[in-house]
This record gives structure tokens, sequence and C-alpha cells, in this order.
């Protein structure tokens, strides 16, 4: 009950929002919500949605014309996909201060107990997965090996001795998941991921005029990945989805 309440809440909150910042008037079309889905097939959190409907409003009420109202989310897509790779970065930077700061461990959900909790829980999703496998390449291998280095990088919290580094733990975490995705996509059948990739086009035809062909590749991978990883089981290892 409780993820069927917030995975309809996302939608409501944002329906709300842009509505709101909008002045009424027009409910939300079919495409629009397709974009809302595939926001959060991408794993981008609420608040950064919302900060993004925010951002692009206000930049558009400082234009000198403004002949149109804003009729689309699509027009707010940039401004969201900014506002959660800031989002990212600030929980990055902030945790880092948090820990380098504190000789208790307190913290505000960073403290070391809780990071190595957490990358322990993700070595365990990984060796625990049923993971596919082709000639030549063994993704199993690669999962056992990263399932290893989180376990070493908890220890490492641990003792305090990455404490000053979080930053570069986090680059550490992206690296792992990179070669877990190059590996999943290599051993997962062409048909399969031309079926996801399809299905990520169509949810984002509606909207390419209006987003940058970079932020449309990282839509798109974000949302290949996201069913690879629910297809497998798999955790994200990010400290962003801590």
């Amino acid at each position: 009950m409780e993820d069927q309440f917030n995975y309809f809440n996302y939608f409501t909150e944002i329906e709300e929002q842009f509505l709101r910042r909008r002045g009424g008037g027009l409910l939300l079309t079919t495409l629009d919500w397709a974009l809302i889905e595939t926001w959060k097939d991408a794993g981008i959190p609420l608040e950064a949605v919302l900060r993004g409907i925010d951002t692009a409003f206000d930049r558009y009420a400082q234009r000198p014309s403004k002949t149109q109202k804003i009729n689309s989310l699509a027009y707010c897509s940039q401004a969201v996909l900014a506002a959660a790779e800031d989002m990212k970065e600030a929980a990055v930077g902030t945790a880092a201060g948090q820990l380098a700061s504190s000789k208790s461990g307190a913290g505000q959900g960073f403290e070391p107990e809780r990071i190595a909790a957490f990358l322990r829980r993700s070595a365990e999703l990984l060796e625990a997965a049923k993971l596919p496998h082709s000639a030549g390449l063994f993704v199993r291998a690669i999962a056992e090996d990263s399932a290893a280095t989180l376990c070493k990088l908890a220890q490492e919290i641990e003792s305090r001795k990455a404490s000053s580094r979080l930053e570069d733990l986090e680059r550490h975490l992206t690296v792992l998941e990179e070669k877990l995705f190059a590996a999943l996509l290599a051993a997962t059948p062409d048909e399969e991921i031309v079926t996801v990739r399809a299905q990520a086009d169509r949810e984002l035809a509606p909207y390419r005029r209006k987003m940058a062909s970079a932020q449309i590749e990282q839509l798109q991978r974000q949302y290949v990945h996201k069913r690879l990883l629910e297809k497998y089981g798999l955790p994200r290892l990010s400290l962003f989805y801590m």
C-alpha cells in the first residue's frame, strides 16, 4: 500500500504543481502523463521535478514577450533534469561535509554506519541476483567482484578511512554501476534491449523537439538501465539512492 501511495502521489503532486504555476484552466494531456512516467522510471526524485517546474515557470515569467501560456510539461523537461543533477551533486557534497566534520558519526542520513549498511545491502543483492550469461562473458563474475569491492568500501567507511572523500566514493560507485550495466547490456539478448529502447522512444517521442539531444539520450539510458535492474533484481549503487 505504501508503494502504491508513493506511486500515485508522484503523479498527483506534479500535476498540481504544474497546474498551480500555470494558473489552471488546462488538464494534463496523455503525453504529459507519459513524460511523468518516464521521469519516474528514470528515478528522478519528485522534489527535482517540482523544482524544475518552478524554475521553468520563473524563467518564462522573466521573458519580455509572453503571448502564450506554457501548455505542456515538456517545456519544463530541461529544468527538471538539471534540478535532478544538482540534487545529486548537492547530496553527495553535503554528505562529505557531514562525515568529515562529525566525530560521533551523527549526521542527517549520511552517517558512516548507514552508508556502510547501504553498501553491504547492495553487495548482498548483487550476490543473490539471477544474472544472464553468454559465451565469453560472465556477468556473475563482475557482480561478485563489485560486491567484494562494496564490502571493502563499507569497511573503509566504518573505519573512517574514507570519511573525507565521499565524492571519491560516489565516483567509485558510478564506475561499478557502469561496468555492471555494460555487462548486462552485452549479455541480454538484443531483441530484449530493442524492445525496451522502443518503449522509451515511444514515450519520449512527443517531447523530442522540446529537449536537448543529450538529455534525451540520458533519459533513454536511464530508462534502459532501470528496466535491466528491475529484470534481474539489482540495486542502484549510487549514494543518491540510499
